[in-house]
């Protein structure tokens, strides 16, 4: 069977699992919606049990949601993914059930969106402990609400619903008055991933950028795209002379992934392409070719570290198609791109139409996380099949 056929099949598959499911369900980091850890106080506020049982429940490869009552949910993140694949799968063959994926999806959004802050934003469907912060359920992050944007500016340029679009572009005032920024000697600075927060994430940061950059194609403010580049700016200073970048300027923030480099890709080349400024292409290109040279094995394994394979997640797979089409070198990357599609399809993928979550050393995550694993590989085979009839 040809690649083209496999992934097309593979699509299939996937897509009629998730519709099954009605687009609900687990994610890895939802331990916390747990009812029965919510009934015991003591832990339930503690930092400590909170990180011990996210970690616990986002580990396991055995799921005991089910025992610990966690309900399968929508996640807005997860959402925009879909839609914004739905959107690229319109653009190859426009139908009418695909235009009411679309408009279900994109209301849908709307009515997942955090309430009481100074513009559009969404958050994630559970409280989450993290090392650095402790988010509350439906909290905004600025991630969340970039793909979110994104998805519903996809579903304004198929639907023409200019409902969408405002809520786009009303996006920029979260950013611009919610969010915490971190400056530097020079006066750049770091957008904060969330309003609760001041750590430095630089895929946080350049999201933010990405978002304002987006925006900016719509509503010509200066201030959006001054904004953008100071935070740009700020994130490219840190890129290590590789061209990597760590996670963070934490100490316990010093590792370098696979997507997150991909999400720093695409964002400097989003700003680039509202303003046709190519100061940072150099970071980019750099960027890139280290990328393309250290996350992915002779065999197609995709490696969640430069320096390690181990745990070999799925988003890694679909973020490499979604970054190499967004800056222009799907053609250029095409082996690469197949041999690790390909590696995915056939080590990954259930029968019923699901990828599993990760590969570990000694034994298989096969929970099927919804928004984690299912929602970027739809994505990433909608840019896939997208890119394949562009040629």
């Amino acid at each position: 069977m040809e690649k083209s056929q496999l992934a097309k099949l593979s699509l299939e598959k996937l897509q009629s699992y998730c519709e099954n499911e009605s687009y609900k369900g687990w994610d890895p980091f939802d331990g916390l919606n747990s009812r029965l850890f919510s009934s015991l106080p003591f832990f339930k506020h503690s930092k400590i049990a909170r990180l011990i049982f996210l970690q616990f429940t986002k580990r396991s490869f055995i799921n005991f949601r089910r025992l610990f009552l966690v309900e399968k949910e929508y996640n807005a993140k997860g959402i925009a993914l879909f839609l914004s694949g739905y959107c690229k799968l319109y653009g190859n063959t426009p139908d009418i059930r695909l235009r009411k994926k679309i408009k279900f999806l994109a209301d849908k959004l709307l009515s997942l969106r955090s309430r009481d802050y100074s513009g559009s934003c969404w958050g994630y469907n559970f409280d989450w402990q993290a090392r650095a912060f402790f988010q509350p359920r439906l909290t905004p992050t600025i991630v969340a609400t970039t793909y979110c944007v994104s998805a519903l500016i996809d579903s304004f340029e198929v639907l023409q619903d200019e409902k969408y679009l405002r809520v786009a572009l009303d996006s920029q005032h979260f950013v611009l008055k919610d969010l915490n920024r971190s400056p530097d000697e020079t006066g750049d600075f770091a957008f904060s991933y969330s309003p609760l927060d001041t750590t430095q994430i630089f895929n946080a940061s350049l999201l933010a950028s990405r978002l304002l950059s987006a925006v900016y194609l719509y509503d010509k403010n200066d201030e959006l795209i001054d904004a953008a580049k100071t935070s740009i700016s700020f994130c490219c200073k840190h890129q290590k002379d590789n061209g990597a970048w760590s996670y963070g300027t934490l100490p316990f923030h010093d590792w370098i992934d696979n997507f997150h480099t991909g999400y720093n890709l695409e964002c400097i080349f989003a700003y680039q392409e509202a303003t046709n400024d190519f100061t940072y292409s150099d970071f980019m290109k750099k960027g890139m070719e280290f990328y393309a040279e250290n996350f992915f094995s002779e065999k197609g394994i995709p490696r969640y570290y430069h320096n390690h394979t181990y745990p070999v997640d799925l988003h890694n797979t679909a973020q490499l198609i979604i970054t190499a089409s967004r800056l222009g070198e799907f053609d250029a990357r095409r082996k690469l791109i197949d041999l690790v599609l390909l590696w995915t399809i056939n080590n990954m993928q259930d029968e019923s139409g699901y990828f599993f979550y990760q590969k570990r050393k000694y034994y298989t995550n096969k929970i099927p996380y919804m928004r984690w694993t299912q929602a970027w590989m739809f994505y990433g085979l909608s840019a896939y099949i997208a890119q394949l009839n562009e040629v």
